[in-house]
This record gives C-alpha cells, structure tokens and sequence, in this order.
C-alpha cells in the first residue's frame, strides 16, 4: 500500500499520511474521488491534500480527543460537511457517531469495513479501528500502538494498556499498523537497549533509518513486526522480562509489572 509523500497528481486508491505538525500523520483513505480522514490535528494540510487532488472528503475517523488528533475538526466539518465518528466516552470537538467496542465503521464506496476496537491506557476511552482496506487488513491505532512503541499512560494504567496491547497483537500478523506518529527511530533506539540482539529490530531499524533518509515514512508496520520487535508487545518474552527486572533493579513477578516498568524505562530514556 503506497505511503510515499502526496505528489500533486491524481491520488490511486490507497492509504496516503497528510503530515501535521512535526511527526504527526493524519492517514487519508481514498478511492480516488472521495476521501476519509483518520485523527486530523490540523485542517490545513487535509484541505490542501482534498484540493490538489479533487478529493471530496466524506468521513473523519477519531481515535481519542487530544488536540493533536481532533484540532482540525470542526473546521473540516464547515468546509466539507464529513460525517464525524468517534470514541464513545470522550469529549470531542465534533461528532456525529458515537461509538464503542463492536460497532463497525463500513464504506463499501471508500472500499473499507473497521470494527471498533477499546484500547484505553493512552486515554481512557481510546479506541482503534481494525478491519479490512480493499481486502487488506489493516488498523489505525492512534496513539495506543507506534512502531515498537506505546503510547504514554495519560489516564489509563499499566494492566489496561498491556491488555490494549494484547488484543492488537491478536490481530493478523500481516495487519498494516497505521500509528499517527513518526516516532519510530527515536522508539527502536530505546529497544535495542532493551534486547541488543534482536537481530529482527537491526534489520527493521536500517530499514527505518533508510526511509527517513529519504524523508519517507516509516510506517505502515505491521502487527507481524511489532510481535517480533517492540518490547510493549514482548513483554511476555523472557529477554525482555530479565532487560526490565536489570533495569528497575528489582524482581517483577507478573507481565503488567514488567510492562510497567518498560514503560517507565521508555519515559525515561533519552
């Protein structure tokens, strides 16, 4: 699926990151003539992106209610009129359609069916969308899931994001992860401390750096991935276990605490 920089030319279906800020992605889903949008921070570059390509925008996708997720809500509304669907328990800008674990968001037009997945940790209401993309699977995770990262514990807890973590990690392995950041570098630094002979994660952090390189994103990953090198989807795997109890210098008994600590290991790591 095409992740390389919006040129100004006709768009293909596909899966396309509108950037905002300095590392956000707001994901652009289209079919060619109509759009949805995934978690836009910003109206800006979403409205330019519609313009330069002859887009109609008929959705938007929210994932939790951080500024940098929602900002550009309500002015995309105005220009567009898109229907807004969103976390259930979460205060939004805007929303049309509430909603929570279960539910499905489907635009057979836009060629995509995503089931409402409840991730809290990150927020406490956050939630993901997990389906198909023109017979792909595919998630957007917001900030729940970054290529081997998570997000910070804002409102949730270590138990809730590790369970989080789990049911996106019960996903297909080959499952597109659509995060909506650019964090991935800086997060593969920290788990290479965490399992320096990961020989999966050198190989995906060349990669990685590649793209960057050549201001290419580096994302979609893919659950796949995640499984064999981010340390919040490993926390069960007995290197990264032994990594987290050196480093907190202390025992720890269960996953959420491992969990726990890796997390705090990531807050602190410079």
């Amino acid at each position: 699926m095409p992740t390389e920089k919006i040129a100004a030319s006709h768009l293909a279906p596909g899966i396309y990151p509108v950037r905002a800020f300095s590392d956000n992605y707001i994901w652009l889903i289209t079919n060619g003539s109509t759009a949805a949008v995934v978690d836009p921070g910003q109206s800006a570059p979403v409205l330019d992106t519609l313009k330069r390509h002859n887009l109609k925008l008929v959705s938007i996708l929210l994932t939790h209610h951080h500024q940098d997720h929602v900002g550009g809500v309500a002015d995309l509304v105005t220009q567009t009129e898109a229907h807004v669907f969103g976390p259930a328990t979460e205060v939004l800008p805007l929303c049309d359609t509430l909603l929570q674990e279960g539910d499905v968001v489907e635009n057979t037009s836009l060629g995509f069916s995503l089931q409402v997945l409840d991730v809290p940790g990150h927020t406490a209401g956050h939630i993901a969308y997990a389906g198909l993309f023109n017979s792909k699977p595919v998630l957007f995770c917001g900030d729940t899931l970054f290529a081997a990262g998570c997000g910070r514990l804002f409102e949730g807890t270590p138990a809730q994001m590790l369970a989080s973590m789990t049911k996106l990690a019960n996903l297909a392995p080959q499952t597109e992860v659509y995060c909506a950041h650019e964090y991935t570098l800086s997060n593969m630094r920290w788990a290479r401390t965490v399992e320096p002979g990961n020989h999966a994660l050198k190989l995906w952090e060349e990669q990685a750096q590649l793209a960057r390189d050549q201001e290419q994103p580096t994302l979609p990953s893919s659950i796949a991935q995640e499984l064999a090198c981010n340390p919040f989807m490993r926390a069960r795997q007995q290197t990264v276990s032994k990594a987290a109890s050196e480093w907190a210098q202390r025992a720890l008994g269960t996953p959420v605490e491992v969990f726990a600590a890796l997390r705090e290991w990531k807050n602190n790591f410079r």
